[in-house]
């Protein structure tokens, strides 16, 4: 059974003496890709309540995964450290996605906990923080914990969360069943320390929280995992279009961690009325191997 806690077991407060009290540091990160309506308020509440009031985050880190809107100068402007994607680790040639935008956030950062929050959420507060680091910095035993939360769809109330329902569970139920207990378990908010982070690979696109997931728990043991009710997320609910690509990268994923050695890199997803889409599913080395080499 996967432990369950809730936001409003922690305060910042409270996290900030027992991360002090631990000697450890923390980095924020966000993902980020034409996020400019929504980005500039997530990056001002964690600056003035997180960094500068309770000096429970350390760093405070947007990777911008190309966008072509104002992301990159409003987050800066609103006090975090922007990188672009496209200049971390380039010598290992030009990825694509999620995953590669939170592998190059893990080896561009310095925390010694590391939490990540996406970029798109109209509801934010700091719970989406203080919600995935409560678990890791008041249980030593913890080594990720991952939010859930509901996810309202129009006026249904729980209609979120598509692709964990048509795609990632049933994978789940059918290959993974050790990870059944999750809520949410492609969720975007969650925190690890680094020291287990940085001994797993990455995949690329958007089956990289999944992935986190299956590589971790074969590493670590189902032990190291908490999950967090986070309360409601009010996002940017993708249009069916792209529920396809992100459904076809966890699916290419599942089956290569299951042993399917056929699943290319790259999937060709043919769609003859929505478009074709080619789908990342290659996974990026571990950054601990990386820095060895770098030794």
């Amino acid at each position: 059974m996967i432990p369950r806690f809730d936001h409003t077991d922690f305060t910042a407060a409270q996290l900030a003496v027992a991360k002090q009290a631990q000697g450890l540091s923390v980095t924020v990160a966000l993902p980020a890709k034409d996020e400019a309506t929504t980005i500039g308020p997530i990056i001002e509440h964690i600056r003035v309540e997180l960094v500068e009031e309770h000096h429970l985050v350390d760093e405070l880190l947007v990777i911008d995964d190309n966008s072509v809107d104002d992301t990159a100068a409003i987050a800066r402007a609103a006090g975090a450290q922007v990188l672009a994607s496209s200049e971390i680790l380039p010598e290992y040639g030009k990825g694509s996605g999620k995953g590669e935008a939170l592998w190059k956030s893990l080896y561009a950062s310095s925390g010694d906990l590391i939490c990540w929050c996406d970029a798109d959420i109209r509801n934010y507060d700091n719970r989406f923080v203080l919600g995935p680091l409560g678990p890791l910095l008041t249980n030593q035993g913890v080594g990720f914990a991952k939010g859930f939360y509901r996810r309202p769809l129009r006026d249904d109330g729980e209609g979120g969360g598509r692709t964990t329902e048509l795609m990632a569970r049933p994978l789940i139920a059918a290959l993974f069943p050790h990870l059944s207990g999750l809520v949410q378990p492609l969720s975007g908010e969650f925190a690890g320390r680094r020291s287990l982070l940085e001994q797993v690979s990455f995949s690329q696109g958007y089956a990289v929280d999944l992935a986190l997931l299956i590589d971790l728990t074969a590493k670590f043991g189902n032990d190291i995992l908490a999950q967090v009710n986070l309360g409601s997320r009010i996002h940017r609910n993708r249009p069916l279009r792209d529920l396809g690509p992100q459904s076809a990268s966890i699916l290419g994923m599942a089956l290569r961690r299951a042993g399917v050695e056929s699943v290319p890199d790259r999937m060709q997803l043919v769609r003859p009325q929505m478009g074709d889409a080619e789908v990342a599913v290659g996974d990026r080395p571990s950054i601990g191997s990386i820095r060895d080499s770098q030794r």
